[in-house]
């Protein structure tokens, strides 16, 4: 069982201020305190940003690439000067919509909308999109050069991606099919051409499966799997990630991990994976909400990928979605949309282990009985470009932010960021 000795830590919050002053935990004298540097906003005559889901930065290029649903397009801004670059369109699915609670008005079906997983490698983009889609776009002349399915039900979504560039192998989730599973599917270095391959079901998952990471040290996929053998309703105390060997499409182990519901994935140090707990428990080893009788105890967890001992339980931060290693300042980057002192941006020194810092981000309400629908947006997408250390975070439409009515992509870093 995971212990929460420093919680009283998380508790010693300090006075913030949405743009300037932070909460701090740890000695920070070396790279500064992270706060908002810039935003870039989202142009004048795209639909506002309201929906989105996974980003990434290429290094390479310095390039960010967002999966875009209210445009129904991937969003490119160049890192280096905070500038937006263009749209790529590739026929996205964009926002599907559902009956909200009760029957009244219309929600985001985040289950059928896309696009929603992305990555680069060389001048090929990968992105993930409904219905069980998932396409190659040669970056050269921003078009698609293959298509193809994995076949999931009832137009559900290909979620979250992960790309191996030695194997030349995409492990692509289908996180809202019952079970979830994985698909393996070989790129065609040259042509960006796609074959569909193995499937991998993960059959005792019952909240879905999340971010998904090659390791290159073990030559494995790694597959966040929020819940296993729970009640399905993001309760469940016990999680886990899986480790793929991707020759022969077989789950080789379980790692399991308790009071953290895995969802954002990646690889730091030393062979360690942070896991970005989506689901907050209480001091009782309970899922928390707001009423609880018993304090939060948030945490995110780093574990061994050799072995998946658990190096630490991480306390302070939790409710993450996307997480990421950034080898620039050797921190964890979180996109914690669902904190309990609210959505913020998470900062752990993947060295020491501690939790450095946390600074506001926000969510945003929809309005399912407005023409046109306006969808809830929540802080949960990060990405780190690695020359400047700066962390980029998409925020839904506002007026807190500056120049973000629009919808805008926050940038974060420190004054030494550039060192």
């Amino acid at each position: 069982m995971l212990r929460y000795s420093a919680l009283t830590t998380m508790l010693l919050l300090a006075g913030v201020s949405m743009f300037g002053a932070v909460t701090t935990y740890a000695d920070d004298d070396h790279h500064g305190a992270v706060k908002l540097l810039a935003t870039v906003p989202i142009p004048p005559g795209m639909s506002p940003l309201r929906a989105f889901d996974i980003s990434w930065i290429d290094p390479a290029t310095q390039l960010y690439y967002l999966a875009d649903r209210s445009n129904a397009s991937v969003d490119v801004v160049d890192a280096r000067t905070n500038t937006f670059v263009k749209q790529i369109f590739g026929g996205f699915r964009g926002v599907a919509l559902k009956p909200g609670p009760g029957g009244v008005g219309h929600v985001a079906d985040n289950d059928r909308s896309g696009p929603n997983g992305v990555a680069v490698s060389g001048h090929w983009l990968f992105v993930s999109d409904a219905p069980s889609r998932v396409v190659s776009i040669d970056l050269r002349t921003d078009t698609v050069v293959d298509s193809v399915s994995t076949g999931g039900d009832d137009s559900l979504r290909a979620d979250e991606l992960a790309y191996d560039p030695e194997d030349g192998l995409l492990l692509v989730v289908n996180n809202a099919d019952s079970p979830p599973f994985a698909t393996l599917i070989s790129v065609d270095k040259a042509t960006g051409h796609l074959g569909v391959g193995a499937r991998i079901t993960f059959t005792t998952a019952t909240n879905g499966a999340e971010q998904p990471v090659w390791n290159p040290g073990t030559h494995r996929f790694y597959q966040s799997i929020p819940e296993v053998n729970g009640p399905g309703d993001g309760t469940g105390p016990n999680g886990a990630v899986a480790r793929i060997n991707p020759h022969t499409a077989v789950v080789e182990v379980m790692f399991p991990v308790q009071h953290c519901q895995p969802a954002g994935l990646t690889l730091g140090p030393h062979q360690d994976l942070l896991l970005g707990c989506s689901t907050i428990f209480d001091t009782a080893g309970n899922a928390w909400s707001t009423s609880d009788v018993n304090t939060a105890a948030p945490i995110s967890v780093i574990m061994d990928a050799k072995t998946g001992a658990i190096d630490r339980a991480v306390a302070g931060v939790s409710g993450s979605d996307e997480v990421w290693f950034n080898p620039g300042d050797r921190r964890y980057y979180l996109a914690a949309r669902a904190n309990p002192t609210g959505p913020v941006l998470g900062v752990i020194d993947a060295e020491d282990q501690t939790l450095v810092q946390i600074v506001p981000t926000i969510n945003t309400a929809g309005k399912p009985t407005a023409t046109p629908v306006v969808v809830a947006g929540t802080a949960h997408s990060v990405a780190v470009d690695p020359h400047n250390n700066h962390a980029l975070v998409p925020l839904s439409a506002n007026n807190v932010f500056p120049n973000c009515l629009n919808g805008c992509i926050a940038v974060y870093g420190t004054p030494k960021g550039n060192d």
